[in-house]
């Protein structure tokens, strides 16, 4: 992941994409959230964590100005590394969950849609406390305007939060947020090796045109 990474901070233009990249992927994540709410029992967690990914989006996109990479206004495929994978990274992660729950605990409809919202945002957030530290290692190695140690800060806290619903919610939580994360980490490292793959031929390419 680091030497991607590197590859990716070391050049404007990709780095430029990959910020909107994780831009796109915050929104996603909050219009999810929002999507699950009930309309009668939705808590201060739930609308905490759906402002705070928003913000994170627009942190995220706002970051690219730093860079003398123009700027990405929208989520267009031509702005994002990897678009196909990136925007079906989460897509196939919520319906595969909502498969698994809806099985192993007979739900469905609104029962189904919080339960997913519990176990996919908690897979997202340890994912989460995985990639942001790297990024902001290489962030700090390579002198980049960028920052994303707000968003280590504020991820963090939504993983201890997670943590603790999905107690309440299931004392065996453990077991099936295991399966979750199996299933998160298979989607996600097909994701990240297409960015990869993007990221290497670009570069590969532009030292070749140098």
């Amino acid at each position: 992941m680091k030497e991607a990474l590197l590859t990716i901070v070391g050049n404007d233009r990709l780095h430029a994409k990959w910020l909107n990249t994780l831009s796109y992927l915050e929104n996603t994540g909050a219009r999810k959230i929002s999507a699950c709410e009930n309309d009668h029992t939705t808590d201060i967690v739930q609308l905490k964590h759906a402002a705070e990914e928003h913000r994170h989006a627009y942190y995220l996109k706002k970051q690219i100005t730093k860079l003398e990479a123009g700027t990405l206004a929208h989520y267009e495929n031509k702005d994002l590394l990897a678009p196909v994978f990136t925007k079906q990274y989460l897509q196939r992660l919520d319906l595969a969950c909502s498969r698994y729950l809806g099985e192993r605990y007979h739900i469905s409809g609104n029962k189904l849609k919080y339960a997913a919202y519990l176990f996919v945002t908690y897979a997202i957030e340890v994912r989460a406390d995985e990639l942001y530290p790297v990024y902001q290692e290489v962030l700090t190695e390579l002198q980049s305007k960028v920052m994303v140690k707000s968003i280590i800060l504020e991820e963090e806290g939504h993983l201890e939060e997670m943590t603790h619903m999905l107690q309440l919610f299931d004392a065996d939580w453990n077991d099936p947020a295991k399966a979750i994360l199996e299933i998160e980490k298979e989607l996600f490292n097909n994701w990240f090796s297409a960015v990869a793959a993007e990221t290497f031929t670009y570069a590969g390419i532009k030292a070749a045109m140098d």
